[in-house]
């Protein structure tokens, strides 16, 4: 896939019309994504996940770590803390560069990022109208907002130290390079992985829970020999590519965005995003960046400490560059919500359906009795309960037949299954596919079998 440097929003991304209000409607209903705090009127861009949104997050960040963990062994994963000692930030930049430009409405006081403003950002302040109260032109200059939450540690304030909520999961890496290398004694190039929250203090936050102030991050940092680090950087390229394509995103709503001279960050000489089609235009998802050896070079100058790594076979002692691969987890959540949301008719009924993998689908199955009667609801609650443990399952008793099946479609739920009147002649149920509606009938004795090998990608009748 060749890298692509336009980043237009395009003409016909393929979504449903109001795709993204339809999802935060959807992501509520279902139990995906609530507002954090919705009872005292919510906070700002922060979001809680709901029975349905964990389970999703939790498969996707399942399966980054089977890939990037367990797949390879010269990869490891780390859990390191939060709160961090603030020298850390001070060394890596973020304390004097972790900034966005920000400017004020004159008018109502609101803020935004400068470069969020086209006329702003051509240098014609006096043509840039307010989205929210519609003035032109009443702009204050631009100054520097650093994106970092402070904290205090230590019991009383104004004694205590200064520290800060991370604002990437990156440094925790870096700073325990030669503790993890020691420990577990591994030999350059090898990687680095960790899953851990984030916080920024985003200026214009938005997009539901695209831009967020608290989010989760999938990193793996991989150290690698200098002079190595540009076929590095290819190969994650292909490798992270393939596994997104891995989750049933649609290949023609991915693309790689290199970045421009002027795009690049202090710490890369080279970047790649991997971006999505969304209905407000392409976007990353995950980035992909050579990040030279700028971060152990910068915590060994500021700590003291040696973090030269000694290759052995060439007598030779040097930093190890790095290329990294970052993934927001919720922005991933995101991509696969809206690549797998669709409508149809059915019936001369509309109907919305989750498209999901159902390996990645909250729900792997719904088992059903058809009416509440004839020992339908004894033998539905006894199948749920055997496939609990190996699946999540869902039980559902309420409604018509017809309701609880969608009920399911948008929960994303690839199969349901229907315990009814021929059940109790010859002990088989019936499999309803999620997206081709089709039906047959699965013996209650394999309904197990059959659903691992679906969820699992084999087919059904293997």
């Amino acid at each position: 896939m060749t890298d692509e440097t336009n980043t237009e929003p395009s003409a016909d991304s393929g979504h449903p019309p109001g795709l993204m209000d339809k999802l935060v409607s959807l992501a509520k209903r279902r139990g995906f994504v609530f507002q954090s705090s919705e009872i005292y009127g919510g906070v700002g861009s922060v979001y809680d996940y709901g029975p349905l949104g964990i389970e999703l997050k939790n498969r996707i960040q399942q399966l980054w770590w089977r890939e990037m963990v367990h797949r390879y062994p010269n990869i490891v994963g780390i859990d390191a803390g939060i709160l961090m000692n603030p020298e850390v930030w001070v060394a890596s930049g973020h304390v004097g560069a972790f900034t966005d430009p920000l400017v004020e409405c004159r008018n109502c006081h609101r803020r935004f990022r400068a470069d969020d403003l086209p006329q702003l950002e051509a240098g014609d302040p006096e043509a840039q109208q307010c989205s929210v109260c519609g003035t032109t032109g009443q702009w204050t200059d631009p100054r520097q907002f650093n994106l970092m939450f402070k904290t205090f540690m230590g019991v009383v304030e104004d004694e205590a130290a200064t520290v800060y909520l991370r604002p990437e999961t990156a440094q925790g890496i870096f700073v325990n390079f030669r503790n993890v290398q020691e420990s577990v004694r591994q030999k350059v190039p090898f990687g680095i992985a960790q899953v851990g929250k984030a916080f920024r203090n985003e200026i214009t936050p938005g997009n539901f829970i695209f831009r967020t102030r608290e989010f989760e991050q999938m990193e793996m940092q991989f150290f690698v020999a200098p002079g190595t680090e540009d076929e590095w950087f290819e190969e994650w390229k292909t490798r992270r590519m393939a596994w997104v394509e891995s989750l049933g995103i649609r290949v023609d709503r991915l693309r790689f965005h290199r970045h421009g001279p002027d795009e690049l960050a202090h710490y890369c000489r080279d970047a790649s995003d991997i971006q999505y089609r969304f209905p407000f235009g392409w976007q990353e998802f995950e980035g992909i960046h050579n990040r030279t050896d700028y971060d152990l070079g910068r915590h060994q100058e500021h700590s003291g400490k040696k973090l030269e790594y000694f290759d052995q076979p060439a007598n030779r002692k040097y930093l190890p560059y790095v290329i990294e691969t970052s993934a927001g987890l919720s922005r991933t959540l995101l991509v696969v919500l809206a690549d797998a949301y669709d409508e149809e008719e059915v019936g001369g009924q509309k109907r919305v359906v989750l498209r999901l993998k159902p390996a990645l689908a909250p729900f792997q199955a719904a088992v059903f009795p058809l009416v509440k009667k004839g020992g339908m609801p004894e033998i539905a609650e006894k199948l749920a309960g055997e496939l609990r443990g190996r699946f999540n399952v869902f039980h559902d008793i309420a409604g018509s037949i017809g309701r609880r099946y969608r009920r399911q479609d948008e929960a994303g739920t690839p199969f349901c299954l229907t315990i009814d009147g021929q059940t109790l002649e010859d002990e088989t149920c019936t499999v309803r596919d999620r997206d081709s509606l089709e039906q047959i009938r699965v013996p209650l004795s394999g309904v197990a079998a059959w659903l691992g090998a679906a969820v699992g990608g084999a087919s059904p009748g293997a």
